[in-house]
């Protein structure tokens, strides 16, 4: 038996939930609005919760008239209707470095939260001003899975990977100056971190890197289960 149903334009994967433990998320970038509350609206009605990525505030309007509790954060550029229910132990962290950052860092807090995951956030702690980094020390070494999002030259990850024993995943922006390159200055220098256990989405991905801090939480409760 098929666990997709065409829609035409689209092959809505109703069985991902099954499969992976997470219903399928929209990237609602180069969709119509139309597409994307069609969808939307099946995934509600397989799964009771749905999510948006890349949404507009015309995507979010159209949803709202059916789905009056959905959230819209133009700043992350996500809707969200539901969400899984809290089920991990420890905090997936999210840290940024600067203000900057903060749509792909909300973007990551988003997801994970979405998908069940205690969340918190440290914002604003680039190594420029390592103090303010260092403040949190004790909070980030708690941390299960530690998302850092950076731009410029992307030098927090390393830093961030060298304090902690936990996984990191590092989440390069396209913020900064012409020779960042619109993020690839930031790519190269976390895949070439010189600390262990960073793993690095690609730019601007908050959503990858919220997705991949529960599918580690999930790994996490099933062995303990058994």
């Amino acid at each position: 038996m098929d666990s997709f149903e065409d829609m035409g334009f689209s092959k809505v994967d109703i069985g991902r939930e099954e499969r992976t433990g997470y219903p399928e998320v929209i990237f609602g970038q180069g969709k119509t609005v139309e597409q994307v509350q069609a969808i939307f609206t099946r995934l509600v009605e397989a799964h009771d919760r749905a999510m948006v990525t890349r949404a507009s505030a015309e995507m979010a309007d159209a949803i709202k008239t059916a789905f009056p509790d959905a959230m819209f954060d133009p700043i992350a550029r996500m809707i969200t209707y539901g969400q899984c229910p809290q089920k991990y132990k420890g905090t997936v962290m999210v840290l940024c470095a600067g203000t900057s950052d903060v749509p792909v860092a909300e973007e990551a807090a988003q997801t994970a939260a979405w998908m069940g995951c205690e969340v918190e956030r440290v914002y604003d702690v680039g190594v420029a001003g390592i103090d303010r980094l260092l403040a949190y020390r004790e909070k980030i070494r708690a941390a299960y899975v530690l998302i850092v999002v950076a731009g410029m030259e992307g030098a927090l990850a390393s830093v961030i990977g060298g304090m902690v024993r936990r996984p990191v995943i590092a989440v390069p922006t396209s913020v900064g100056y012409g020779a960042h390159l619109h993020g690839l200055t930031p790519l190269l220098s976390m895949l070439t971190s010189c600390a262990a256990g960073v793993t690095v989405v690609n730019i601007d991905n908050g959503f990858g890197a919220g997705y991949s801090a529960a599918m580690m939480q999930q790994l996490v409760l099933e062995a303990g289960q058994k």
